[in-house]
């Protein structure tokens, strides 16, 4: 049985691939994040693509990356020696490679390499030539190219060699993927490019400038965060994968291989306070960039360079992770209204703004514009922050977001000088707090999931977090015992009862299971600590950290009773989760949550 925390991440911050314990690259697309995998086989069968290189027979396996990197290094021990594996896909240079070097440790260890390329998700077997020190695999627009000294040959429309690595001996190969009609790649040194991309990698570590409390962990939380953004245009994506079931066996697959604009202001208030500064501002203008344009379409995701059209399909040829359909490509959300993301959108801007960053020509402008359309518009229902494909409803957080935005947009008037009509939109503010306080709490004091609605909703958790009111306050207190008591399951919290019939998401539209949603336990975090609960807050977070597996990666959600991993991995919201959470809990620093909650 195949688990999700089994992988590890390969990034070059152009696009990813997942390579297991075992050495099978399982995930990767190329030429980004978002392009038809041409190794598919983590959603489907060994006939849809992978590339093994791993010891013959029994093997005990430990990895690591090495420090500051997503380089990472895997040990295996056999009965006849030790042998490592380094892996990276390189993010110096025009051409996209991912790179492997086999480095004999001690006794002599025979190796086999099994290359299986199958481009557009596992669906196409390409047409593949070989000569002495090379094979190239063609299909349609796309190729690969192997370079290596090992002997391979054809076996059952796979590419396998066999070798033997004794103490000392280094192996290299280089697979670089290329448009067919263009040029063959050149050749590389794999021991050269592996140390640039590795000074790359470090390049970019040495400027973090966190050093409080879960140091460790933090940066190794921001290092993954690196790696799921898009060099060439500043967004991140949510994770590096389409369709991991947050249920095994279940149908919640999606695609996240996109930019939400929820993420952005975690996303940027981790970035700044760990001091990076120039990704922060790659991110902010990709923002800025993104939502341009008209207000009313304003979208909650969008491609890597923006892109609005993300049609979802789904891939019948492909089993899906453990047996988990369909697999899904793109993302229907992306045509949902959700009212939450102008809050974002607006916390994001003001945040970078109180942080330094140099004001963008054009941000306010479009601001102004979304503030004009949300005025007309926040009383409306959405399909809120769950993304909910059953029908829409008045949710509670989508309407705290809401008082958000007009809240960002009053500050960035008064603390900053910026023109805007800050005595009508402290108007619309107080409207949507009343309304909200006497629409969304239940009669034991606590808020529900939308108006009316006796179902609890762990993004109410949100609620101090952004500053609509204090941890303290009666009702805050109120939900956060209800949340503890009513949707966590062996401590960890799920989003909301799926199927629960008080629920607005009774009707979701999905159906099935899933696991406790991890960001929601961090929430909860953030919440204990601001609440001045700190014991508890650490010991949650503690048990979150222990989640995580041997290279430190969390998925979307988790499954307390078969203590599994569920849903896309690396999870982008997790590993932010993770860095906000330790600088909230630092005594040093102020962390990102009561930085967004306490800012005047």
């Amino acid at each position: 049985m195949r688990r999700i925390e089994d992988y590890a991440l390969l990034s070059d911050s152009k696009s990813a691939g997942l390579v297991s314990l075992a050495g099978s690259i399982d995930w990767l697309c190329l030429p980004r994040f978002d392009s038809g995998a041409c190794f598919a086989s983590l959603v489907g069968t060994n006939d849809n693509g992978h590339w093994s290189l791993a010891p013959l027979g029994t093997t005990r396996s430990v990895r690591s990356y090495q420090p500051g990197s997503l380089v990472l290094e895997t040990v295996h021990s056999t009965d006849s020696g030790v042998v490592a594996v380094v892996d990276a896909l390189v993010p110096v240079g025009d051409v996209h490679r991912l790179v492997r070097r086999v480095e004999g440790r001690s006794g002599s260890v025979t190796m086999r390499s099994e290359l299986r390329v199958r481009f557009d998700y596992g669906s196409i077997i390409p047409w593949v030539t070989g000569r002495p020190g090379h094979v190239c695999a063609v299909a349609g627009p796309e190729a690969l190219i192997l370079r290596t000294p090992v002997e391979m040959h054809g076996e059952g429309f796979c590419t396998v060699g066999e070798f033997t690595v004794r103490a000392g001996d280094r192996i290299g190969f280089d697979l670089a993927w290329f448009e067919s009609h263009l040029p063959i790649p050149e050749p590389i040194d794999v021991d050269s490019i592996l140390d640039e991309t590795l000074e790359w990698w470090t390049d970019w570590s040495s400027g973090l400038s966190y050093d409080g409390a879960y140091r460790s962990e933090v940066h190794t939380s921001l290092t993954v965060l690196k790696g799921l953004s898009h060099a060439a245009t500043g967004s991140f994506v949510a994770a590096a994968t389409t369709s991991l079931p947050e249920w095994i066996g279940g149908s919640r697959n999606w695609d996240y291989r996109y930019c939400w604009l929820r993420d952005a202001t975690f996303t940027l208030l981790a970035l700044l306070k760990a001091g990076c500064i120039g990704d922060a501002r790659s991110w902010r203008d990709w923002l800025v960039r993104a939502v341009a344009g008209d207000p009313s379409r304003l979208q909650i995701m969008y491609g890597l360079a923006g892109e609005r059209r993300l049609p979802e399909l789904e891939l019948p040829w492909l089993d899906g992770f453990e047996g988990s359909k369909p697999v899904r490509v793109g993302n229907g959300a992306a045509d949902q209204v959700q009212l939450d993301v102008f809050g974002e959108v607006m916390d994001a801007m003001h945040q970078a703004r109180l942080s330094g960053l140099a004001p963008e020509e054009n941000a306010w402008r479009i601001q102004l514009a979304m503030m004009e359309w949300l005025e007309g518009n926040w009383q409306h229902a959405d399909e809120g922050i769950w993304e909910v494909r059953g029908g829409k409803a008045q949710f509670t957080h989508s309407k705290v977001m809401a008082w958000v935005a007009f809240d960002r947009a009053v500050k960035t008037v008064e603390q900053l000088g910026l023109e805007g009509d800050a005595v009508r939109w402290r108007e619309e503010r107080s409207r949507i707090h009343a309304e909200v306080c006497a629409n969304a709490v239940n009669d034991a004091g606590a808020f529900t999931q939308s108006y009316g609605s006796k179902a609890l909703d762990a993004a109410t958790l949100m609620i101090p977090l952004v500053g609509f009111l204090p941890a303290t306050d009666p009702r805050v207190v109120a939900t956060v015992d209800a949340i503890q008591r009513e949707l966590a399951v062996d401590g960890l919290i799920m989003r909301y009862q799926v199927g629960d019939a008080a629920s607005a998401l009774s009707g979701d539209g999905v159906g099935g299971q899933e696991g406790a949603f991890l960001l929601c336990s961090f929430w909860l975090v953030d919440c204990l600590a601001l609440m001045g609960r700190h014991a508890d807050a650490t010991a949650l977070f503690d048990r979150l950290l222990m989640l995580r597996n041997d290279v430190g990666l969390l998925s979307e959600e988790y499954d307390p009773i078969s203590k599994r991993q569920l849903g896309n991995f690396p999870q982008a919201f997790s590993h932010i989760a993770i860095a906000s959470g330790a600088m909230t809990l630092c005594e040093l620093n102020v962390g990102p949550s009561e930085e967004r909650a306490h800012r005047p």
